[in-house]
């Protein structure tokens, strides 16, 4: 049982889910305006993370075939049939999705459902069926999976949107292709012998690397433009310290593009990305 439920956690991808169900509360955090009841808000995080957990099954149902020409992936269950990859299984990733949107609809409005709609669609459909196997930029639309998160959060709030989640947002949307480029630069073998297009595959180790660190800038100037509209000292803090260290170490890969310093790269982003969400959070219910 512990195994079989060890299995299931892998497939529905629930570490990523609560990540993006992180940014969610983070969308709610910046929103200017009172914000929605506790149990609202519990409501449309657990939404966030059940739609994110349907893209995230869809995804690995949907790319078994790729994950058995990989190293990294060959030991997924759709792959080694612990699970079987079946009609059953999209029937409850359908419904488990569906389950999603409903209660974000009912707990807080149209708008925030649509955009937990949006946020599971262009994961699984847009980055996972239509561009995946065909571009280099798949990640870079497939990084719109979790803006939508953020403005599902601020939608709660208010479904006008205002200035600071929006740029939340966009900071998402660039932060997601130099966080899975610089895995995929350790993985360039792997996605070569699939035939997925990412960008360290497609292009020089020197030019993904640059390529990188150009998101990264650009991600950390706009992630300190939220303090211009509201946002405080907490926030900024959290902000510049991720984010600079984040462009520091992409600066590292430009040095030395090597499969090392891209694993440094990856896990700078995650620091970036956790300090930037905790800081917006605790910077909206402390101060």
């Amino acid at each position: 049982m512990k195994e079989t439920l060890a299995l299931v956690y892998s497939v529905f991808k629930i570490r990523i889910g609560t990540a993006i169900m992180l940014t969610a509360l983070a969308g709610i955090a910046v929103a200017p305006g009172p914000a929605p009841e506790a149990w609202q808000i519990a409501v449309l995080a657990l939404a966030v993370l059940l739609s994110s957990a349907s893209a995230g099954a869809f995804n690995m149902y949907m790319e078994r075939d790729l994950d058995a020409r990989m190293k990294r992936t060959r030991g997924r269950p759709f792959v080694t049939g612990r699970f079987t990859a079946n009609g059953y299984w999209l029937t409850g990733i359908g419904l488990l999705l569906v389950t999603a949107i409903a209660a974000a609809a009912l707990a807080t409005n149209a708008v925030a459902a649509f955009y937990v709609f949006l946020g599971a669609f262009v994961y699984g459909v847009v980055y996972t069926v239509w561009l995946k196997r065909r571009t280099w930029m798949n990640i870079v639309v497939g990084g719109l999976a979790g803006s939508f998160a953020i403005l599902a959060g601020a939608a709660a709030v208010d479904p006008g949107l205002a200035p600071a989640p929006v740029i939340l947002a966009v900071v998402l949307f660039l932060w997601t292709p130099p966080h899975f480029w610089s895995l995929a630069f350790k993985y360039k073998d792997d996605y070569a012998a699939a035939g997925v297009p990412m960008l360290p595959v497609v292009v020089k180790d020197k030019t993904a690397a640059r390529i990188i660190l150009a998101h990264t800038v650009l991600l950390f100037a706009l992630s300190l433009l939220p303090v211009l509209y509201g946002m405080g000292w907490i926030y900024l803090l959290g902000a510049a310290t991720g984010g600079g260290w984040f462009v520091w170490t992409s600066i590292g890969l430009v040095r030395n593009p090597s499969a090392k310093t891209a694993m440094i790269n990856f896990h700078a982003s995650l620091i970036q990305l956790s300090l930037l969400l905790v800081a917006a959070i605790l910077d909206a219910w402390l101060i």
